[in-house]
């Protein structure tokens, strides 16, 4: 691997303007495609396999004229003065209902006259309109002659707002993004000390995230790919962009201080940190990929659009940055020894990484322990975990979706913003119409039902549809246990009668149960791969045992932070939550997933360095001081860096995206600087030698794909690296100084 890697990054440094010149074409072709196509969907929350999905299923077959899979928009009046019933007012909000009616697209538009959507004290009216076709096929002329036809009807004595899957929403924050930029250029300037060396990673970065981002454009309209989709792929792109690109530079800089011609180093650092790279960007990629195993196609298209952009960030790390090295020439230097000082003794005073790092290994139980203790005090929240779907009601209070929302729970009760579609099928096609009286009798009598509508019957007679209003809002768990009440097989048993409940409620209820049962399926799959994976990185088997462990230990404590922040509120005002709430349903299993193989990269990147040292003659503790000593420095700028860029999409209108970023900003935090940096290096402490080790028959199944680049041939009039004072005891003072900030891997 490292050999083959050697090669292609001095090919790549030869043939530096061809290789530039190939991405660059890569990235006008994607524009080009991405210009001709149409604007991206919304998500799509459909649900295969769900029993929401199969009542919805069940409409669509017998009540085909309700269009129950298509987008809908409820548009709310409410009178300044007087009441909506007024002669004026009422003109002008029949006139709205004519105007929405009018859009090709529109299957129905209710009369809120004739629907009894009127408050009890005439205050306000809503009207609900009714698509055709699903909210991904609806076309942007009817998007915005919908917004449009709202606009007109407001005026000082009607307050007009809407909400609804049919709504435009247009994705703001996305500036924000300039901030974590802003952030990580200023990392990458004090990493490197040379604006032309910051400004690489910065600059591929972009460029990876560039064409992934029009890629999935070019893509969406085809493949169905939601607006949400194009966010995560920049957040992921952006993050591992930067981080892949600083290890492959900041190795190369390493390499010339150790005497190597600039071709040389950039083969060098192409084949010992970009094998790091590849691996790193594999793990992720298996963990984004395996989300296609839960099988919700929100979640598919986000965890396929997030690898794919991985893939391209670890294609441009091990080709286009060579050849930018290459370009820019003697402007890039090596990189430059730090000045420390000298301590009480007189010796150079070592750099802060190695002081933690011999402390750690001076005390690795109480470090350890510390560790743990930390985590999991962050991790108890997630005990209170509870789960739901985003609608209108998390979204910021400035929006006409959430004021509609809003002005619909305060005048007709918050159920009225999530009622139950409850479908009852009767038994060897005799008629639903007993039944379905049968069951709104029974439901009518519950403390927990506002009001229940007429049952509707199909063509057939053996299905029928009707609505329940619960008396509390759609994601509270008083609604929840309502579904499981109509879902009783007892009242089906007592009817004669097979029920289906749909509706917000259902569908949140369906989707946690559906995502709780994938977990474990999930964990085993991309665990069980990475796990094998990363036995072929490191050649043994304890340190990718110890690397899930701590990967779990993150991510409970990144879900703690998030149901204290995003549920119980605390902190909410600070990190711009507009209303606390359950989680996300996807968030779990989404985070799971993500920080697992975010969680690898710094595993491979900050561990391969430890093994490279033991595997040219270092004690086990004086591997993993190190380890440190060459590693710390990079691996905290990469991971600052990472963390300012998820942090920023907390800017975003997204609840979803605000969700995601703060999710895997807090995670990245913990796991790099608790997780990697204490607990790791704790346990290898405490293993010794038996972290490296491989059982016999193992060793020689395992390939050995050579990630430290032992094989890699010096040049003969290469100068050779020797170590000065080195020492194979276990001591933390034994230390092997490198000239430069080399790592000695030259083989």
């Amino acid at each position: 691997m490292a050999s083959f890697l050697s090669g292609l990054g001095r090919f790549s440094f030869r043939r530096r303007w061809l290789v530039a010149l190939l991405w660059v074409v890569l990235l006008v072709g994607t524009a080009v495609l991405a210009g001709r196509a149409p604007a991206a969907p919304p998500n799509d929350f459909s649900m295969p396999g769900t029993e929401a999905q199969q009542a919805y299923d069940l409409l669509d077959k017998s009540f085909p004229e309700l269009n129950a899979d298509g987008a809908t928009a409820r548009v709310v009046f409410r009178a300044a003065d007087g009441k909506v019933t007024d002669p004026v007012n009422r003109q002008a909000i029949e006139a709205t209902v004519r105007a929405l009616g009018s859009d090709p697209q529109v299957a129905r538009v209710s009369d809120p006259y004739v629907s009894a959507s009127v408050s009890k004290d005439a205050s306000t009216a809503y009207t609900q309109v009714s698509y055709q076709v699903p909210a991904s096929e609806l076309k942007e002329d009817s998007r915005t002659a919908l917004q449009d036809t709202v606009d007109q009807a407001r005026s000082r004595e009607l307050t007009v707002e809407v909400g609804g899957n049919a709504v435009n929403t247009v994705a703001g924050g996305h500036s924000s993004e300039a901030l974590g930029l802003a952030v990580a250029a200023v990392v990458l300037v004090i990493t490197f000390g040379s604006l032309l060396a910051a400004g690489l990673p910065l600059l591929t970065a972009v460029l990876g995230v560039g064409i992934g981002g029009l890629a999935i454009r070019a893509l969406a309209q085809p493949l169905g790919l939601g607006s949400t989709t194009s966010g995560l792929a920049t957040m992921i792109g952006l993050a591992v962009g930067i981080d892949y690109a600083l290890f492959v530079v900041s190795r190369y800089r390493a390499e010339l201080a150790r005497g190597r011609s600039r071709e040389d180093a950039a083969g060098h650092a192409v084949g010992t940190a970009g094998s790091a790279v590849v691996f790193a960007g594999l793990t992720v990629v298996i963990a984004l990929v395996g989300l296609c195993v839960v099988g919700i196609p929100l979640l598919t298209q986000m965890g396929l659009a997030a690898a794919g952009t991985v893939v391209i960030a670890v294609l441009i790390a091990v080709t286009l940055i060579p050849a930018l090295l290459g370009i820019c020439g003697r402007r890039i230097g090596p990189a430059r020894p730090r000045r420390r000082g000298r301590d009480k003794d007189g010796l150079p005073r070592s750099g802060r990484g190695v002081r933690w790092a011999r402390f750690v290994v001076r005390r690795p139980v109480a470090v350890l322990l510390g560790g743990a203790v930390l985590l999991g005090v962050v991790a108890v929240p997630a005990v209170s975990l509870e789960m739901g779907l985003p609608g209108d009601e998390s979204k910021p209070v400035t929006t006409t979706q959430r004021r509609a929302y809003d002005m619909v729970a305060e005048s007709f009760g918050p159920g009225f913003n999530g009622p139950l579609t409850v479908v009852v099928q009767a038994k060897d096609g005799d008629s639903a119409q007993s039944a379905a009286q049968s069951i709104a009798g029974h439901v009518r009598g519950r403390k927990d039902v506002t009001a229940v509508g007429q049952p509707r019957l199909s063509e057939s007679g053996d299905t029928a549809v009707l609505n329940v209003v619960p008396a509390t809002s759609p994601a509270s768990t008083e609604t929840a246990d309502l579904v499981h009440a109509l879902r009783d097989p007892a009242l089906a048993n007592e009817s004669d009668a097979h029920i289906l409940v749909a509706g917000t409620t259902a569908m949140n209820v369906d989707v946690s149960q559906k995502l709780s049962n994938a977990l474990l399926p999930y964990l085993g799959l991309v665990v069980g791969l990475a796990f094998l994976l990363l036995i072929v990185v490191f050649r043994s088997l304890l340190v990718p045992l110890k690397a899930a462990l701590g990967f779990l230990l993150s991510v409970l404590a990144g879900l703690g932070a998030v149901v204290a922040v995003f549920q119980w509120g605390w902190l909410a005002s600070l990190f711009g939550v507009a209303e606390p709430g359950p989680v996300m349903s996807m968030m779990p299993i989404f985070m799971v997933g993500v920080v697992f193989g975010l969680a690898m990269d710094y595993e491979v990147f900050l561990v391969t360095r430890m093994r490279e040292a033991y595997m040219h003659g270092q004690s086990p503790s004086d591997s993993v001081i190190s380890g440190f000593e060459h590693s710390t420095r990079v691996v905290t700028a990469a991971a600052v860096i990472m963390i300012s860029v998820f942090a920023s999409f907390m800017g975003s209108d997204e609840q979803m995206l605000k969700t995601i970023g703060f999710g895997l900003a807090a995670a990245v935090l913990l796991d790099a600087f608790v997780v990697r940096m204490a607990v790791v290096p704790a346990v290898l402490a405490l293993l010794g030698r038996r972290a490296w080790g491989l059982p016999g028959w193992l060793d020689r199944l395992v390939p050995d794909l050579d990630v430290e680049g032992a094989r890699i041939e010096r040049d003969p009039g290469e100068p050779t690296v020797t170590a000065v004072g080195a020492s194979h005891g276990d001591g933390p003072d034994s230390v092997v100084e490198s000239a430069g900030s080399g790592s000695g891997s030259a083989g």
